[in-house]
């Protein structure tokens, strides 16, 4: 399966999927940092995934989202953005609605 494949799959296999630097427990950065805190402060059940672990990951995804940084944020499937996107839609509000939405049951 190529990085590209993997990619897809694993923005289509969960509802809300965080491509980070590191992991929730240990952020490598600290926009990663800041991602993962505003979705944990939402409570947001996720996907992390480390793509300091993965170079074919971390190297193609910005050609799969058109995205050039990390981290990026995927729910059901459609790029939301990085760091600042995500902070702003916590700010706002918006993203508890986002987080919500996205784990309710699709049928």
């Amino acid at each position: 399966m190529s990085a590209i494949e993997r990619i897809k799959a694993l923005v289509d296999g969960q509802p809300i999927v965080l491509f980070m630097k590191g992991t929730p427990q240990f952020p490598m950065c600290g926009f990663s940092s800041r991602a993962a805190e505003a979705l944990g402060r939402v409570g947001a059940s996720f996907h992390a995934v480390n793509v300091l672990a993965d170079p074919e990951v971390r190297a193609n995804l910005p050609r799969y989202s058109d995205w050039p940084t990390f981290p990026q944020l995927f729910v059901r499937g459609e790029l939301i953005g990085g760091c600042d996107i995500i902070v702003d839609l916590f700010d706002s509000g918006e993203l508890r609605r986002i987080v919500e939405d996205a784990l309710k049951d699709p049928t």
